[in-house]
């Protein structure tokens, strides 16, 4: 019906035709998105659909994949969150209730290949703890809604193959700010015509104690979102 791939993600879909609004068409398995400005278009969209495959109109989308989706539609803001996700988690790890902290990762960490277990003790230990769960459990929330954590979750998937107990203390800690965050998420607002771009620049400085290396990160903004709480 004229939608083409998208180059940078395959499950996004868009049509753009001479004087027509454009039309994104965001799919995952058996789950679908329209996004236009065009109602019309979207209807239009609904109904070829449907001609092809038996389908089931949700209407205006509240929850997908886990994303909760609010949305102010009098102050043109919509909000992206994982609060119910999130709270899962939390209580799958026994966390919840858990003292929270305002950082995902304090400046006193320094995490290490020698932190390894090494001793009988430990490895028994470390085998009881669900690492691999933990970080990829949060690694989805980081995709979806909490960039803020990037830093420490890419701290932390670097010891998947051999957790020790230090890598996971920092885990933890992890878990806890996002307790102490949890109806934080992506904050979408209408910037006006001409939206104002923000870029931030950091590195830890040698901040890898085994290979020496810097890690370093630059985030441009261009006016659409940042990091807010949920508003009731």
């Amino acid at each position: 019906i004229g939608f083409s791939r998208s180059a940078y993600d395959c499950c996004v879909y868009w049509k753009c035709h001479k004087n027509e609004k454009p039309i994104y068409l965001l799919l995952y398995v058996d789950d679908m998105l329209l996004a236009s400005q065009s109602m019309t278009e979207i209807a239009r969209v609904k109904r070829l659909l449907n001609l092809e495959f038996e389908m089931k109109d949700l209407g205006h989308p509240k929850k997908i994949l886990g994303v909760e989706i609010t949305r102010n539609r009098k102050e043109k803001v919509l909000y992206l969150s994982q609060v119910d996700y999130l709270k899962r988690v939390l209580e799958r790890f026994n966390l919840k209730g858990a003292k929270s902290v305002t950082t995902p990762l304090a400046q006193h960490f320094k995490l290490s290949k020698e932190q390894e277990p090494k001793s009988d003790e430990d490895i028994a230990y470390m085998q009881k703890v669900s690492y691999a769960s933990v970080v990829g459990s949060i690694m989805y929330s980081m995709v979806c809604c909490k960039p803020d954590m990037s830093y420490s979750i890419s701290m932390v998937s670097r010891f998947m193959a051999n957790p020790g107990k230090s890598h996971w203390e920092v885990a933890k800690r992890v878990l806890r700010y996002i307790f102490g965050t949890i109806d934080f998420g992506l904050k979408y607002a209408n910037q006006g015509e001409v939206p104002s771009i923000e870029g931030y620049v950091d590195f830890d400085f040698v901040g890898s104690i085994d290979t020496r290396k810097s890690t370093t990160d630059i985030i441009c903004f261009e006016g659409v979102w940042k990091l807010g709480q949920l508003e009731d």
